[in-house]
C-alpha cells in the first residue's frame, strides 16, 4: 500500500523530486508496427516483380540477385523500391482515386506503404527511437491512437492539396508522435528537471525535419497534418494522471487541486472539439473535390520553396 510522507513528499518508494517518474511498461505495439511495415514492403516488392514488369526505358533493375524482389531502376526510384503503379495498386494516396472512385480507404493504407528501402529505414528508425519510449511511458492504447489518427490526419491534408502526385509513408504518423511529445512536454512541464534543454532539443528536431520538407517532391502537408493532429491529441491523451494523484498526496491535509485541474479539463474539451471539427471540415472538403489551394493561396510555400537551385513548377498547385 502507498503511504504519504509529508517531509520527503514521497509515495511509498517513489520519490518525487521534479524529475519524470520512472514508470516503464513493456513495448510491443511499436515493434508490431515495425513488423507490419516490413511485411507490407516485402509484399509490395513481390507484387512489383521488377524483372518481369520493367520495360527497360529507365534502365535495368537494381539488385537483380533478389530476383522478383529487386528494385526499380535507380532513375525511376532512387529510394530503391517499387514503381508508382505498384504503390497505387496497393493503396497509395492518389486524389483522383479517393474523390472520383470513392476509395477513401487509401487515407489509411498509405501510411503502411513506403517508396523504397531508404524511405522505410529512415521512418522505422524514427519510429523505434521515439515510439518505444512513448509507449513505455503512456501505454500502447494512447500511443496507438496518436499514431493512427495522426497518419490519417496527415493523409487527409495531403490529399486536400496535392492532386497530381502519389504519396506513401508513415511520416504523418511519425510527425504525430513528435507533436504528441511536444504537447506532453508542455502539459507535464512541472515534472521535467531540465525544462529549457528538453524544449529546445525537441523544437530544434521538429523544425529541422519540417525545414527539410520544403525541398521539391517532398510531401510536407502530410507532415504538417500529422503533427497538428498529434499535438492536439497529446494534450488529450498524454496527461499523466498518476502525477495528479501524487501531487495531491504531497499537499497538506484539506488542500485540494480542484480549480487547477477543472480548468485543465475545460482545455481538454476545447482541444477535442478543435480536432473533431478540423478533421470533419477537411474530410467534407476533400470528398466534395475542393482544392485546398483555392482557400489558401500561399500554402504552396509550405511544401516547396523555389530557389535559384531548384524549381517548384512540377509541384501541385
Amino acid at each position: 500500500m502507498f503511504r504519504r510522507d509529508p517531509e520527503s513528499c514521497s509515495v511509498g518508494t517513489r520519490n518525487i523530486t521534479g524529475d519524470k517518474e520512472n514508470i516503464q511498461r513493456n513495448s510491443w505495439l511499436v515493434p508490431s508496427f515495425l513488423l507490419v511495415n516490413l511485411f507490407v514492403f516485402i509484399v509490395a516488392m513481390g507484387i512489383n516483380n521488377c524483372p518481369k514488369n520493367n520495360l527497360g526505358f529507365q534502365g535495368d533493375c537494381v539488385a537483380t540477385f533478389l530476383r522478383r524482389f529487386s528494385f526499380q531502376p535507380f532513375r525511376e526510384n532512387p529510394l530503391l523500391g517499387p514503381s508508382s503503379s505498384t504503390l497505387t495498386k496497393m493503396g497509395a494516396l492518389k486524389w483522383d482515386n479517393i474523390v472520383h472512385k470513392h476509395e477513401g480507404w487509401r487515407l489509411v493504407t498509405s501510411i503502411w506503404l513506403h517508396a523504397g528501402i531508404i524511405h522505410f529505414l529512415f521512418n522505422m528508425c524514427s519510429l523505434v527511437f521515439i515510439g518505444i519510449r512513448l509507449e513505455q511511458q503512456f501505454g500502447f492504447l494512447r500511443i496507438g491512437m496518436i499514431y493512427l489518427l495522426s497518419g490519417f490526419g496527415g493523409s487527409v491534408l495531403s490529399s486536400l492539396f496535392l492532386r497530381n502526385s502519389v504519396s506513401v509513408g508513415a511520416s504523418g504518423a511519425l510527425f504525430g508522435l513528435y507533436g504528441g511529445m511536444l504537447s506532453e512536454l508542455v502539459t507535464n512541464w512541472t515534472i521535467y528537471s531540465n525544462k529549457a534543454v528538453a524544449l529546445l532539443t525537441l523544437l530544434s528536431f521538429i523544425i529541422f525535419n519540417l525545414a527539410i520538407s520544403i525541398f521539391p517532391h517532398v510531401d510536407n502537408f502530410v507532415h504538417i497534418g500529422g503533427f497538428v493532429v498529434g499535438f492536439l491529441l497529446g494534450f488529450i491523451l498524454l496527461r499523466r494522471p498518476q502525477d495528479v494523484w501524487i501531487e495531491q498526496q504531497c499537499l497538506p491535509c484539506g488542500i485540494h487541486l480542484g480549480s487547477k485541474y477543472n480548468v485543465y479539463q475545460h482545455v481538454l474539451f476545447v482541444f477535442l472539439i478543435l480536432l473533431i471539427v478540423g478533421l470533419s471540415i477537411a474530410l467534407v472538403m476533400l470528398f466534395k473535390g475542393e482544392n485546398g489551394y483555392d482557400h489558401c493561396h500561399w500554402c504552396h510555400y509550405l511544401t516547396c520553396v523555389p530557389t535559384s537551385i531548384w524549381s517548384c513548377n512540377d509541384s501541385d498547385s
